[in-house]
């Protein structure tokens, strides 16, 4: 087949089985093929090695410190206090003592070995999560607002993001050869209640993707006004639920053509906010996704992956010609878009009383990182909580926790262990901190050109001082950080936004919609990180004196000319103003 590297590699996978079975059981190395690497995220799974370590192990003439990083789908980022200690369990068995929260409402563990890899997959498994198409060129976990004082309608979306997720999930038969055969490799019929499309995972057909499966990734949210937590407008497909008025939802708003990912020094690269496609249904809602799955599938540049996600096909088709395909798909219009109004796009902390009465507590998980350290025993806490609880866990889009659905008669219990573990603490960390968001990046990433979980707390003390200083401290101020310019901590919707070039350098965005409604646009170019507290404390400190009542920092730094606000994706390289840092004590 024509075009790049990774449609050939598609083309002679065997459905995704490639060599894959033979790798793992190559004990001469920790890593799998090249072809394989491309193959395995499909599964889950990124190969990726400690750059900590690279150099000395160069020296000692070593091969890189490989290892893997597994990511576990959780759709809608609820799962159950049983899952909870699963997870919890392989983190401290497999990967180092550290389980990840990411941005995606999905589960990370990294550091995993090869020889380990069968086994806390199988695990994972065993736990009903899954690894399958957390990764690769299909669709991924999907993603809904977990809403804990919206709960009369929290359950309707939390539905249709797992029917989506389930509708979307690959059939091709090869993950539960590889991964749950038993290891004496036979084959295992896996079939799921509700039934998959086709019943099961026996067989190779795939009658939505194709043997090809879609040109490039693709992400699929669920988003419940007011709240815009999952940035519904930053990925391929969404849908926005439309309330009724008697505590159901009428329907939804649907999205199409969000995307964050760009190129350093390629212009034809940008994130794209989504367009509104039209209105469909709750019960018409599944076949949209299939449908804007089926035109991505054949109108999707499988030339050159840098253009390759949707964004870039809407962009080229226009939004009236995507949407006539889509429609053509269905055998009928969508209706049009209905009124909505987002007023945040971050997490309510601390406690929350529901509808029934009740309870919700977010917890704020720095980076989604939970590992104990000294003095704060996150992990320890979580397990303690998650043995009595008997609610469940929401993973939410910003990295944190809700620990969910909490009986009258529990929350004394819960209360006490969150005290016990100095989890009750939101109101000592600025409205920044809490509003801040980072990737992995290294040492794990092979993307990562700069630092980011480990550099961005650090960065935020220097911050801080300022906030303090010019009485911001409650201020909620979105504030994110990536080690590239892909964008996995959408950094682009940050008010202050950091997208590292090089190690110790980072280009500045400001002017992002604190709503999640409008990019941000590039204020300085390479600042080396120890520059970063002067570059900003004189706009944070213009904010703070010259601010209007209410605005927002992302309004304030386009009225007061720090940048353009960027009305389009194809706009987000265009009015850069080049300048020299005038750095301020």
């Amino acid at each position: 087949m024509a075009g790049s590297k990774n449609e050939d590699i598609k083309e002679a996978s065997n459905y995704l089985r490639g060599s894959l079975l033979d790798g793992l059981a190559d004990t001469s190395t920790g890593a799998i093929s090249k072809d394989d690497q491309q193959l395995s995220k499909f599964h889950g799974i990124y190969q990726q090695d400690d750059r900590d370590l690279r150099r000395e192990r160069r020296k000692a003439k070593l091969e890189p410190a490989y290892s893997f990083m597994i990511r576990v789908r959780v759709p809608g980022g609820v799962a159950t206090p049983g899952q909870w200690l699963e997870m919890d369990r392989l983190a401290g068995q497999y990967a180092g003592g550290a389980l990840k929260l990411t941005t995606r409402q999905a589960f990370q563990f990294h550091g995993v070995i090869k020889a380990d890899l069968k086994e806390t997959i199988a695990e994972i498994n065993a736990s009903l999560l899954d690894t399958v198409a957390a990764c690769g060129d299909v669709n991924r976990n999907v993603m809904c607002n977990p809403n804990p004082y919206q709960s009369e309608v929290h359950g309707q979306a939390q539905d249709l993001a797992q029917k989506i997720s389930d509708h979307l999930t690959p059939r091709t038969g090869a993950y539960h050869e590889i991964w749950l055969d038993g290891g004496d490799g036979e084959k295992v019929k896996v079939t799921h209640d509700p039934p998959l499309l086709g019943g099961s995972f026996d067989g190779d057909e795939e009658p939505i993707y194709g043997k090809h499966y879609l040109p490039r990734k693709f992400k699929i949210v669920v988003a419940v006004p007011p709240s815009n937590d999952v940035d519904v407008f930053a990925h391929d497909l969404g849908y926005i639920a439309i309330l009724d008025g008697d505590g159901g939802i009428a329907g939804y708003n649907v999205t199409v053509g969000g995307g964050m990912g760009m190129s350093h020094g390629k212009t034809e690269t940008f994130p794209r906010l989504a367009d509104q496609l039209g209105f469909c249904t709750p019960e018409r809602a599944v076949a949209v996704a299939e449908a804007v799955v089926k035109v991505q599938r054949d109108h999707g540049n499988r030339e050159n992956r840098l253009n390759a996600r949707l964004k870039y096909t809407v962009e080229r088709m226009g939004i009236e010609a995507f949407r006539a395909e889509v429609e053509k798909l269905l055998g009928e219009e969508l209706g049009e878009p209905r009124e909505f109004a987002f007023d945040h796009n971050g997490d309510r902390y601390g406690w929350v009383e529901d509808h029934r009465g009740h309870w919700h507590f977010t917890l704020f998980v720095e980076n989604g990182r939970v590992y104990d350290s000294e003095g704060y025993a996150l992990r320890t806490g979580l397990r303690e909580i998650a043995e009595v609880h008997r609610g469940d866990f929401r993973l939410t889009a910003n990295q944190n926790l809700i620990i969910a659905d909490i009986a009258p008669d529990a929350k004394a219990e819960i209360e006490a262990l969150l005290e016990r573990h100095k989890m009750i603490d939101a109101g000592e960390r600025t409205g920044l901190r809490l509003n801040s968001m980072a990737c992995v990046a290294l040492p794990t990433c092979g993307l990562a050109l700069a630092e980011s979980q480990r550099y961005l707390p650090t960065l935020i003390d220097e911050l801080d001082e300022v906030i303090e200083e010019a009485g911001l401290r409650e201020d909620a101020i979105t504030i994110r950080m990536t080690g590239c310019p892909n964008g996995c901590a959408r950094p682009y919707l940050g008010e202050i936004g950091f997208v590292g070039r090089a190690p110790g350098k980072y280009n500045i965005y400001l002017g992002a919609g604190f709503a999640g409604d409008r990019l941000s646009k590039l204020y300085m170019k390479s600042a080396k990180s120890e520059d970063i507290r002067g570059i900003l404390a004189p706009v944070i400190r213009d904010y703070a004196e010259n601010r209007a009542d209410g605005e927002r920092f992302g309004d304030f730094v386009i009225r007061a000319g720090y940048v353009k606000a960027t009305e389009e994706g194809r706009d987000f390289h265009a009015d850069f103003i080049e300048r020299e840092p005038a750095l301020a004590p």
